[in-house]
């Protein structure tokens, strides 16, 4: 299990959700949030979102747990540079985040982005990870919304700080056409939509945001797929979560993946969007709690390892 008692270091600040604290990594500023003591789990949130998307979640959560939600480099509070924005790059931040702060390993839950980012995670560094919780995941199908899709074309980077911007947002006229189209549900997926716009404003998220995006979705969907070495998963306790009524990405996904993880388990939150941590708190808190009691950590050596690699062939 996770190591409870890491350190509390750098600048930190109260809030609900947990303490936002923030150090410097390979000379780059990370914000995460810490809360509460136990076990950690390591919450890894979507593209162009932040550890905002969990504090509904957080404190619950923090009653039995230590929770650990960092903004991915890129996003929220975390510095903007120009550089590698790629899943395995992702995944060794967040590995070097968990040994600098303490946490030597973590039940890792990961939504969208966040989702493909922890099977990268479990994949380069099994031996930092005692569980694998999939919320409405990326990386299990071609399949993905236009919007995401589109922002991938060519000249995207000139039309989203026109989108961003705070005369358009304020507009809301364009919400109801976009909303449509996509098939999101008022609600959780506006709010965060709302929010993901808002916060590529800014120019080095908006880098950011291209950058990720086109290196894991084009035109025609997803193209970066886990799907070859989900059998690797089979000794990982995994948990998979899904809304319902997803139109970013399609539950089938979820489903499909159970069927090719023996032993895993996969639950649907009915009426839930793309965020079902937010549509349904308390019963995401429960679907993971009871998880969490009812699973061993994962204890895989490197000769097992080597021998479910050969058993793939």
């Amino acid at each position: 299990m996770g190591n409870s008692t890491g350190n509390r270091n750098g600048d930190h600040r109260s809030r609900r959700g947990g303490d936002v604290e923030e150090i410097t990594l390979h000379g780059h500023r990370v914000s995460y949030r810490r809360a509460g003591w136990g076990p950690a789990i390591l919450l890894i949130h979507g593209i162009a979102g932040s550890s905002e998307t969990w504090t509904p979640v957080i404190d619950s959560l923090a009653e039995k747990y230590t929770v650990i939600a960092p903004d991915l480099i890129g996003h929220g509070e975390s510095a903007k540079p120009r550089g590698d924005y790629s899943l395995g790059a992702y995944a060794s931040g967040i590995r070097d985040l968990l040994q600098a702060i303490g946490h030597e390993r973590v039940t890792v839950v990961g939504h969208s982005l966040g989702g493909g980012i922890a099977m990268q995670l479990a994949y380069q560094f099994p031996e930092r990870c005692d569980r694998l919780v999939l919320v409405s995941s990326g990386g299990l199908g071609r399949e993905v919304s236009f919007l995401l899709r589109a922002a991938t074309l060519p000249g995207s980077e000139w039309v989203i700080p026109v989108l961003a911007s705070g005369r358009v947002l304020s507009a809301g006229n364009w919400v109801g056409g976009l909303v449509g189209r996509a098939g999101l549900r008022a609600g959780s997926d506006l709010e965060e939509l709302w929010r993901a716009l808002t916060s590529l404003h800014d120019a080095g998220a908006r880098q950011a945001f291209v950058y990720t995006l086109r290196s894991i979705v084009d035109a025609g969907g997803q193209r970066v797929s886990a799907r070859d070495r989900l059998y690797l998963a089979k000794e990982m306790p995994t948990l998979i979560l899904w809304g319902e009524s997803d139109r970013i990405i399609p539950a089938q996904h979820g489903e499909e993946a159970h069927e090719a993880m023996p032993g895993s388990r996969f639950e649907t939150f009915r009426g839930a969007g793309h965020f079902p941590h937010r549509d349904d708190p308390a019963g995401f808190v429960r679907a993971l709690d009871d998880f969490i009691r009812s699973t061993e950590a994962a204890q895989i050596s490197d000769e097992r390892r080597r021998e479910m690699l050969r058993e793939g062939e």
